[in-house]
């Protein structure tokens, strides 16, 4: 996986996700097994004043199953050199990578070309990165140095680990060299305060270390210099199984009487072994869930679709709740809160008015109102405390269907009166 970033025809800067740095023009993406490859196929040092030195590094990636050998490392133009010792031949193991330094220190002004040539084993054969830069004269302007990316080697993390990573500018940095601060989104990955590019370097690299962490995650890598900010985001995911539900909080919102509504939730095994969850429970009137048999087992990244349903008997506000249990912990470790709100389907509601007992010496604190359905003897109350008003409003009510209401009053003991008289409404 390569990065690149360009700015206009200044000097630019681009880094493999480990490290190093230049403009890339073109190169290479993926790999193909024995592959080694570069992290740009050109390098641009960009403006930099006669006598001074940039520098900038380029890595090798090793896209292969199988170590890699590389023979030689060689780089043409007057203006370039290799910076330190490469030990030579170097084996580079699958999924490693080789980090060579290139300088550029120009001697005239005006621009200037070259090559850096990697020999090795592997299917690529020998890889041909190009170099240019621009040589300016003592005294002129040289673009000055900014922030262009931070990235790092790795794009994601399971369990615990480090990650290499770097800082590029687009231009060399100013004597003194040049301050970079970083920050992490995550308290599970540290990184450095702060990471200086030395004068006349384009990059920099620090290590971001990585916690174990109990759901996957991304963490947001900043990098912040000359009020110029840049971000890499870093995957971070459980190691062993772990559990991924695609929603927290199901809604139902308005729902007609004894007409169910669904909606589902995506159970994901986010971890790095297979997933069993065990249980799955319910909690609150007029919910349920289907779907998925318990226990389930999902191998990793396997999803399952846990389907929810809401179908209110009465009207008002409900609320539920779903708890998982699986083996990350063999405990509740994921839970789903449900709400939703039952209303009558006809719109049609019943509206009561009595008048208070007259003549009595035991005082009504309040009433309770009672419903049978289509002539039936048996009567439901429908209050779930004393109503304390002389008036009373039935929202579930239903298309095609007779209701006859009661009232009894309630005295402060509890005690309540006879039935009155009882009403007849039809809703049509």
């Amino acid at each position: 996986m390569h990065k690149s970033w360009c700015i206009g025809l200044a000097a630019c800067c681009a880094v493999s996700l480990l490290s190093g740095c230049g403009n890339i023009e073109g190169g290479p993406s993926g790999g193909v097994p024995g592959s080694l490859v570069p992290s740009s196929s050109a390098i641009s040092f960009g403006t930099v004043t006669v006598g001074q030195t940039a520098s900038a590094t380029v890595s090798l990636r090793n896209e292969s199953i199988d170590p890699v050998k590389i023979s030689q490392i060689n780089v043409s133009g007057q203006a370039f050199t290799l910076a330190g010792q490469n030990n030579l031949p170097a084996t580079v193991a699958s999924a490693g990578v080789y980090t060579v330094t290139v300088q550029f220190r120009p001697t005239a002004a005006g621009s200037a070309a070259g090559d850096l040539t990697v020999v090795s084993n592997s299917d690529s054969g020998t890889s041909t990165i190009t170099l240019s830069g621009t040589g300016a004269s003592t005294g002129s302007t040289a673009s000055p140095a900014s922030l262009s990316a931070v990235s790092c080697d790795s794009e994601s993390i399971v369990g615990t680990g480090s990650d290499n990573c770097a800082v590029t500018l687009t231009a060399a940095a100013p004597a003194g060299g040049m301050a970079v601060n970083l920050a992490s989104s995550s308290a599970s990955v540290t990184v450095p305060a702060t990471v200086t590019v030395a004068a006349g370097s384009l990059s920099a690299g620090f290590s971001a270390t990585v916690a174990a962490v109990t759901a996957a995650q991304t963490a947001t890598l900043s990098a912040a210099a000359g009020g110029a900010t840049e971000t890499f985001a870093l995957q971070l995911s459980v190691s062993g199984p772990a559990l991924t539900v695609g929603s927290t909080t199901v809604s139902f919102g308005n729902v007609s009487l004894n007409t169910p509504a669904t909606q589902s939730v995506t159970l994901t095994s986010s971890g790095t072994t297979a997933l069993t969850i065990s249980a799955g429970t319910m909690t609150g009137t007029g919910f349920t869930m289907s779907g998925v048999t318990f226990p389930a087992t999902l191998t990793p990244g396997q999803t399952a679709t846990l389907d929810l349903q809401f179908d209110p008997a009465t009207s008002g506000a409900a609320t539920g709740l779903v708890t998982l249990s699986d083996n990350v912990t063999g405990a509740a470790t994921a839970t789903i809160a449900l709400n939703g709100t039952g209303i009558s389907a006809t719109g049609y509601q019943v509206q009561l008015t009595w008048n208070a007992p007259e003549s009595t010496t035991d005082p009504a604190v309040g009433y309770n109102i009672y419903r049978a359905a289509n002539g039936s003897a048996t009567y439901t109350l429908l209050n779930s405390s004393v109503n304390t008003p002389t008036t009373f409003t039935d929202t579930t009510v239903q298309d095609g269907t007779s209701y006859t209401y009661e009232v009894t009053s309630v005295d402060a003991s509890g005690v309540q009166s006879v039935p009155s008289n009882p009403y007849t409404a039809a809703i049509p």
